[in-house]
């Protein structure tokens, strides 16, 4: 595992941490609104909280050392690249790219939100009429790369055609979260990084598993049951998209480019998030068990057994392979609709982080941020504009998915996530060709845990 990885899952557990910390705090808050409050009970629930809070300093200190020990390694890098051995300094000073000392081509202090690595991607797309300079900063731009990330590009093209150019990471970073319905589900999953190799990623799944049983008598023959396993295939997946630009709109043009690839990185995220949840045969709402919801006037305070339905059925399907993590996956307008709700009655067993008389608790996060609340039980919900509302005989219906998040996968190309090319595509009509494309796999079918609610249950809310 990368130093990467490990920063990534540390993320992650404290996110986990400060998610189980705001619990215990707001089930203090409504321990101290209850009539028959005792000393002993908050006391109790005190020393959770605090103990859930040292847990979030415990985890903000492991991720704060590998951090600094991430630091210290691209520090030391960087001195590497300068202190190359004398035997091997053939190359004049202005023959060679350098990195460390020296700034690098596109920075997000000169170059915020990209034009500059945009521009230059175009005017090199020009051929003998493009511009030197841009086809020169390209040409430093992924030799950087190459010095710093040079195990993760192996499958880029030369840099003398500039066929498979790296975007700039910081300009990935930026992408990523922008505006569209982007991937809230996919950032909420259990992610890995795609093998470098091969167009199918394999796991082997016992599908029968060994006997115990009491022996009947002394000396008598225990039981014995011969384990199989079966192969699970899962393609990987190639996401892309292009757009021709006319020379004039290139040369006349005030950020086109800039406002085109926004566009396509954007779309490139919606795109691989819908997939994941609406894909024939393998998307999420494929392979999910129906808790059928049928009703001709709903309402939340019946949806809400339903729920409880489908992630008892998460469990019973996962059994001692369940993490716990538990999520509910719905579009904003189930969600919303939820949060109109009004009930006279509560669960009769509270949850943590949830006060008893409401059902479920809002975060009031923005969209694509993480957790947007919990269920009355609470369970985490991710809201998700890719979940599909045209599903039904009325063409009018969503779907709530259930799931462990631990056990809905995700492979992506550590690669960007996605690359651009530029070629003279059309050069008969002055057009030039931008491709953002990459590689991905995934699959919610190692154990059949998924459930939805489905049926005329969920037809388009109506807020009363």
């Amino acid at each position: 595992m990368t130093l990467e990885q490990l920063i990534a899952q540390a993320r992650t557990a404290l996110d986990t941490a400060i998610t189980t910390r705001r619990q215990e705090q707001d089930a203090l808050v409504a321990l101290r609104s209850e009539e028959d409050l005792t000393e002993d009970a908050v006391r109790d629930q005190v020393a959770r909280r605090d103990t859930a809070d040292a847990e979030v300093t415990r985890r903000q200190e492991a991720l704060a050392e590998l951090e600094s020990e991430q630091a210290r390694e691209e520090e030391l890098a960087a001195l590497a690249s300068r202190t190359v051995p004398a035997a091997t300094r053939a190359p004049a000073y202005d023959r060679v790219a350098r990195v460390g000392a020296e700034e690098r081509t596109y920075r997000p202090d000169l170059d915020r939100r990209g034009a500059m690595f945009q521009s230059d991607v175009v005017a090199s797309a020009l051929g003998a009429e493009g511009n030197f300079e841009a086809r020169e900063r390209l040409a430093r731009h992924m030799q950087e790369e190459r010095v710093e990330r040079g195990d993760q590009l192996q499958r880029a093209a030369g840099t003398g055609a500039f066929a498979g150019l790296v975007v700039p990471q910081y300009l990935t970073d930026m992408y990523a979260p922008a505006a569209q319905a982007n991937r809230p589900f996919a950032d909420a999953i259990r992610r890995h990084v795609l093998p470098s190799q091969g167009m199918q990623v394999n796991i082997s799944r016992v599908t029968t598993g060994s006997e115990v049983d009491n022996q009947s008598a002394e000396n008598a023959a225990v039981d014995e049951q011969d384990m199989d396993d079966t192969n699970l295939a899962i393609a990987v997946q190639t996401a892309a998209g292009q757009q021709t630009l006319s020379r004039q709109a290139i040369e006349r043009g005030a950020g086109v480019e800039a406002v085109v690839l926004d566009d396509l990185f954007r779309r490139y995220n919606t795109n691989l998030d819908g997939k994941l949840l609406n894909q024939a045969t393998t998307g999420l709402s494929a392979v999910a068990t129906a808790v059928t919801y049928t009703d001709a006037d709903p309402s939340a305070v019946e949806l809400y057994p339903k729920l409880i339905e489908g992630l008892a059925g998460v469990e019973a399907a996962l059994l001692d392979m369940a993490s716990g993590e538990n999520i509910a996956v719905m579009h904003s307008r189930r969600w919303y609709w939820l949060q109109n709700a009004m009930a006279s009655t509560w669960p009769l067993i509270t949850q943590p982080g949830v006060v008893a008389q409401t059902l479920g608790a809002n975060y009031a996060q923005a969209y694509g941020r993480g957790v947007r609340g919990m269920l009355p039980n609470g369970t985490p919900v991710i809201v998700d504009n890719n979940v599909a509302t045209n599903l039904g005989t009325g063409t009018n219906e969503d779907e709530v998915y259930l799931v462990d998040r631990q056990e809905c996968h995700l492979w992506e190309d550590p690669d960007a996530p996605m690359y651009i090319r530029a070629e003279q595509a059309k050069a008969a009509s002055l057009g030039v060709l931008l491709v953002v494309y990459g590689y991905y796999a995934y699959t919610h079918a190692r154990y059949p845990q998924a459930r939805k609610i489905s049926g005329t249950g969920l037809v388009t809310p109506t807020f009363a």
